[in-house]
């Protein structure tokens, strides 16, 4: 899992309320348990006009002009300010997996649903929930503000706007370290892989029918 520890990153707000799983990658889209792939279609639904489905060429599609990751002065965004309840829905890790394969690093809103949120922590991606009056204040001034910039320090909890006014946010402290040091369950499993090899040596002494 790749680590999160500062991002100064292009913002881009999408201020829908209970923006589902589905909405962020639909289900066509889901026949691939690899992480990669999935950024082409994320929003797929609004980004294009045309249908989508699998193995499309992207060139020959017809981008939505209205919407507004499409707008050229949001190209490469890795910051999206979001509605509440952001990303209801299905439990599809795939969500969390487009966004990343997109370039989003860090997702901003007032409260996410539960799968979503865990999800994210375990795939790199890191929601930070704020008070709604101050979501609407980031995203107003990321539209009104070409190149909007935050500034976003794990470490220090903060988010610091191009203004120079810094936003403090909560995160639970062992899902911060496991953000900080790139481990996600399976990472946080192998920091044990000696003891592990010790107990299955042990175990083969012991109980060698279990082994073959």
């Amino acid at each position: 899992m790749k680590a999160f520890t500062k991002l100064d990153g292009l913002a881009v707000p999408l201020m829908r309320a209970n923006v589902d799983t589905d909405a962020i990658i639909p289900k066509q889209f889901l026949k691939s348990i690899k992480r990669s792939g999935f950024g082409i279609n994320l929003f797929d639904e609004w980004r294009y006009l045309d249908p989508g489905f699998p193995g499309q060429d992207p060139s020959e599609r017809k981008p939505d002009p209205d919407f507004i990751l499409n707008e050229e002065r949001f190209a490469g965004a890795q910051v999206l300010i979001a509605g509440e309840n952001f990303g209801c829905g299905s439990s599809r890790e795939h969500a969390v997996w487009a966004l990343d394969d997109y370039g989003i690093r860090c997702v901003i809103a007032p409260s996410y649903a539960d799968i979503f949120f865990n999800n994210s922590f375990k795939s790199g991606l890191l929601p930070i929930a704020l008070d709604a009056d101050i979501v609407n204040k980031l995203a107003e001034e990321c539209q009104n503000t070409p190149g909007y910039r935050l500034a976003i320090d794990l470490a220090a909890q903060t988010i610091t706007s191009p203004s120079g006014e810094v936003i403090s946010f909560d995160v639970d402290p062992f899902r911060k370290d496991c953000l900080l040091e790139g481990l996600d369950d399976i990472g946080l499993t192998l920091q044990k892989r000696n003891s592990i090899k010790d107990y299955e040596a042990k175990r083969k002494q012991s109980a060698p029918w279990l082994f073959g």
